[in-house]
């Protein structure tokens, strides 16, 4: 049995086709197929156009309504929690990954030869202003986080049993599944992939969440930005010694008649700042240490929903 997982925000339009496409999936596996919608708090009508066409589809499915938008990987892990089949895929809901993908994904893991498997962009069809962003945010991540991650990156895997518990003993809060998907370890294969074009509403995965998610990622799995506040620390104080040789220099030679405030302010000034940012990196380590002390829920389901093929 394979366990697909949908996580939903703002994907209204593209219900029917969605449903069109599961079913598709469902009679190529010969029934073997359950699938998990998480609604992560959308404000259109997903949740309740799925609760109504859903019993009409034939499908093993549940669709669980978070109580609030968590997020796309708070989602991810919800339907991970929900689902009880063998083998476990996430899929989109705006189809621009194609649902073959999935039966792609599958069948690697039936043969045995990995335990996730990750979908991994060969070429996308998206305005070149969106491509140009990808570009620039995935080589950042792979610079900074994961350098085994694809050019083009990961959004769909799929995984064993195995793979999945060990996936949700990670508890992290404000951390990046995809990195921790490469972090686990475990074999891994990746099946390459034509992005296809949106054909239902506006993505909501905008500029500040790549943002957002990036320095996520940064913070909980690289110490990159330690390593930068201390070699600017020894730069600083590198620049701070030839200025006071500099100084010393002048007013033992008399080029220096009269004293000035010029470099005492120059000098408060520059390790005023990189003493603030000492405290703000600082700071944002010891939050997110906080934030996972918490041990709070991931997401919240308000309401969940099962309904079982005849």
């Amino acid at each position: 049995m394979l366990s697909l997982i949908i996580p939903v925000y703002r994907n209204e339009g593209s219900i029917p086709d969605l449903l069109a496409a599961v079913q598709g999936l469902h009679q190529q596996l010969a029934g073997a197929l359950e699938v998990v919608f998480v609604v992560d708090g959308s404000p259109d009508r997903c949740h309740a156009l799925l609760r109504a066409q859903l019993p009409a589809t034939g499908l093993n499915a549940t669709l669980v309504l978070l109580t609030r938008n968590f997020g796309a990987f708070a989602a991810v892990r919800m339907g991970l929690q929900q689902a009880t089949g063998e083998t476990f895929a996430v899929m989109a809901a705006d189809l621009q990954e194609p649902p073959e993908l999935v039966l792609q994904m599958q069948a690697v893991l039936a043969r045995d030869e990995a335990d996730v498997v990750v979908a991994e962009r060969a070429l996308r069809h998206d305005p070149f202003l969106q491509r140009w962003q990808a570009q620039l945010f995935w080589a950042a991540y792979r610079r900074w986080v994961v350098p085994d991650m694809p050019p083009g990156g990961v959004d769909i895997f799929a995984c064993s049993r195995a793979f999945r518990d060990a996936l949700l003993t990670l508890a992290e809060s404000r951390s990046s599944l995809i990195a921790q998907i490469f972090w686990l370890g475990f074999r891994r294969a990746s099946v390459p992939y034509v992005r296809q074009p949106r054909q239902h509403g506006q993505s909501a995965w905008t500029w500040s969440k790549k943002i957002a998610y990036l320095a996520d990622s940064v913070f909980a799995f690289t110490d990159l930005p330690v390593r930068l506040l201390t070699r600017a620390g020894m730069l600083g104080m590198a620049v701070a010694v030839a200025m006071a040789v500099v100084v010393l220099f002048g007013k033992l030679s008399g080029l220096i008649a009269v004293p000035g405030y010029s470099m005492t302010l120059i000098a408060i000034l520059f390790f005023g700042a990189l003493n603030l940012l000492s405290l703000g990196i600082v700071g944002t380590y010891a939050w997110r240490a906080y934030e996972n002390t918490k041990q709070r829920p991931q997401a919240v389901a308000l309401r969940i929903d099962r309904f079982e093929a005849p």
